[in-house]
């Protein structure tokens, strides 16, 4: 659904933080604003279009779904981020799929204007060489994770990654609201079972409980342990 431009603005993101306000005013004209409901696809896997999307509120999935109709999840983007940027500055074909995770309301801004911005604003620019640079250390870790760590552990850095904790230097981790085992599935490529069953164990272990709306790590540390000591397991086998 497209809004009306006055109910929206760039300066949420954080992009355009030290942009001043006539600018994003400007910028404000040159987007169309769109809402979409919880699970609506924002974009295609190989889409040919090369617009970049900001988050204005709500938050989206990105992920890659196999030929068999598996799903992979790259990660998800809050209201201040953005996603698209790849294709506005290589022309090539999108590289994942994107869709709201939930209600969301999202700009879509041309690539021709994307590009202008970057080359004339040294802070977006570097914002966006930040951003390059963190997806590339985190899709990095991501693939060696599936190289050399079995599901129980790939569970587990989930788990880690997707948790928070309780309270300033605690050790007990909330997440909030609490994945569905697909969902975690789908992140470290697995089994929905598999993961249910490391869940379970994890319960038994008392390394997991469940509250009302949120899964809890009650020892972030041990559980962050068990990780390091997989991967120095592996390395001293090779």
């Amino acid at each position: 659904m497209a809004l009306h431009r006055h109910q929206e603005t760039l300066a949420r993101c954080d992009a355009f933080r030290e942009l001043d306000a006539a600018e994003v005013d400007r910028l404000n004209t040159q987007c169309i604003w769109r809402r979409f409901d919880a699970g609506a696809e924002i974009l295609s896997h190989q889409d040919d279009t090369a617009d970049v999307y900001f988050v204005s509120t709500g938050a989206v999935r990105v992920y890659i779904s196999s030929i068999q109709g598996r799903n992979t999840v790259f990660r998800d983007i809050d209201a201040g981020g953005y996603f698209g940027e790849m294709a506005a500055i290589d022309g090539a074909g999108r590289s994942a799929s994107v869709i709201a995770r939930t209600n969301a309301t999202v700009a879509k801004m041309p690539a021709p204007v994307f590009r202008d911005l970057a080359m004339r604003h040294a802070s977006v620019c570097f914002h966006l060489l930040e951003h390059a640079v963190r997806q590339i250390r985190y899709l990095s870790e991501r693939i060696n994770e599936l190289r050399t760590l079995d599901v129980r552990h790939r569970v587990y850095v989930e788990l880690l990654r997707l948790a928070r904790p309780a309270s300033a230097g605690a050790n007990e981790a909330v997440i909030s609201p609490p994945p569905i085992h697909q969902e975690i599935a789908d992140r470290i490529n697995t089994r929905r079972e598999a993961v249910a069953r490391e869940l379970k164990q994890l319960e038994r272990d008392g390394l997991l409980s469940r509250r009302r709306g949120a899964l809890v790590v009650t020892d972030a540390a041990r559980l962050a342990k068990l990780v390091e000591d997989a991967r120095q397991g592996l390395d001293e086998e090779g």
